[in-house]
């Protein structure tokens, strides 16, 4: 019986592993749309009782994000109407002088802070709509900025234990992590990579930051205020979106989770917003449902993956490897989670790596927690930081990805790829410098 049972095992884990790469290369391949691969792929998942519906639907998609997202989707899509996002565009453009490289920055940094103190997945759904504004006045093409942008949410929300999915979980986790020692140790090396981050990325794209004196004239010429067509729907906008995001500010607080703070913030704007039920539909076909249905997919991708035991020996052998070395598990935690994070979503390997680590201190016979800090901060550093390695390496990505889709201006796999990868082994190369000089 034990035989059979480990052949039936064995062969689970061989099927997981060869349909998650099947499903992998045919996304990036993009020969197929990536929702209807990455759900076809579950699917197979499914029927071959590698994972189970109640579990799959239970324990691995990430209900939470996927209601952030449509709350925020459709809470944004309506702010849109209004004309809010095209006059804020006109004027952080003549702010700038209408010139682009300033304009990048300005855009990057707002993305930064955004995410450090939302989260990324909000900032920059409220971020790329001014985006498209500005580049469609200035006739630019929004690719470097749209890359910009999602490299630095990744990066920003690194700084703070409420910025990106893995912080939030490793500080749950460890409740002598405070959202000060967050900012203490992550935000110095979280700057530094920003600014470098930067300064590369204009000299990447510098050849593409340039308009004409008769475009800038133009730019300087716009009135903002024509932009908006709906006043009323403006103050009922800014209003209902400014309690959102102080619901996400406090949401530690106040102990109710973002999901629920975007859908509240999305159905009070429906009910106070909009009048007839064209305007109601118009508004949910905003929401970005091809992005919904391949996360959706991709979540229980990566169940089948854990389900059969993948994820959490990846981990074991990470520990395995350094014999229990604070030093040595910190570096390798860094690579593996920022490498692994790149290729499968962050969130299922950190929740995976959290109870590995805790054990790992028991092993070693550690009873005060802040001896294991380092490991956690180099976990934090590679799983938020490796999200930038691919397009689908972070929810930001995947979003803005779909968003550019629509607009006409979409990036594929390796467009992202060339930019995204050596960045991030650029960040990691620095965080393990950071790590190594001031934390170990």
């Amino acid at each position: 019986m034990d035989v059979l049972e480990h052949q039936v095992e064995t062969w689970q884990v061989t099927a997981a592993v060869i349909i998650f790469l099947v499903t992998y290369a045919i996304i990036i391949s993009e020969k197929l749309n990536r929702a209807v691969i990455a759900l076809f792929g579950a699917v197979i998942m499914l029927v071959l009782q590698i994972i189970d519906v109640h579990t799959a639907f239970t324990e691995y998609i990430e209900w939470n994000t996927i209601f952030l997202l449509v709350g925020m989707m459709i809470l944004v899509g309506i702010t849109n109407k209004s004309g809010i996002f095209q006059y804020i565009a006109v004027k952080a453009a003549q702010t700038a002088k209408g010139r682009p490289v300033q304009i990048l920055i300005i855009l990057t940094l707002l993305t930064a802070v955004g995410s450090a103190f939302l989260d990324n997945v909000t900032t920059v759904l409220l971020i790329v709509p001014i985006t498209f504004s500005i580049t469609r006045i200035l006739n630019v093409n929004p690719i470097p900025y749209l890359m910009a942008e999602i490299i630095a949410a990744n990066v920003g929300g690194t700084a703070t234990m409420i910025g990106d999915p893995p912080n939030i979980m490793i500080g749950s986790a460890n409740p002598h992590l405070t959202f000060n020692m967050f900012l203490q140790y992550l935000a110095p090396i979280v700057v530094v990579i920003m600014a470098v981050i930067i300064v590369l990325l204009v000299l990447i794209y510098r050849k593409q930051l340039k308009v004409t004196a008769e475009q800038r004239d133009a730019l300087m010429q716009l009135q903002p205020s024509e932009y908006i067509t709906d006043r009323r729907l403006v103050r009922k906008s800014l209003i209902v979106l400014l309690l959102t995001i102080a619901g996400f500010a406090l949401h530690s607080v106040i102990h109710v989770e973002a999901a629920v703070v975007a859908m509240g913030g999305a159905t009070l704007l429906m009910l106070i917003g909009l009048k007839t039920e064209h305007e109601l539909e118009e508004s949910l076909n905003k929401v970005e449902w091809i992005t919904i249905l391949f996360f959706i997919g991709l979540f229980m991708l990566v169940g089948g993956l854990i389900e059969v035991g993948i994820i959490n020996r990846l981990a074991e052998v990470t520990l395995n490897v350094t014999e229990g070395d604070v030093a040595k598990t910190s570096m390798l935690i860094l690579w593996v989670s920022g490498i692994a994070s790149a290729t499968i979503d962050n969130i299922p390997f950190v929740a995976t790596m959290i109870p590995l680590i805790k054990d790992l201190g028991v092993q070693m016979g550690i009873s005060d927690p802040s001896q294991l800090n380092p490991i956690w901060w180099a976990l934090a550093l590679g799983a938020c930081l490796g999200g930038n390695g691919t397009v689908i390496g972070a929810s930001a990505n995947v979003i803005v990805s779909g968003m550019a889709k629509r607009e006409g201006h979409g990036f594929s796999y390796w467009d992202f790829l060339k930019i995204g990868a050596p960045l991030t082994l650029l960040s990691l190369f620095m965080s393990m410098i950071y790590l190594l000089l001031f934390i170990l």
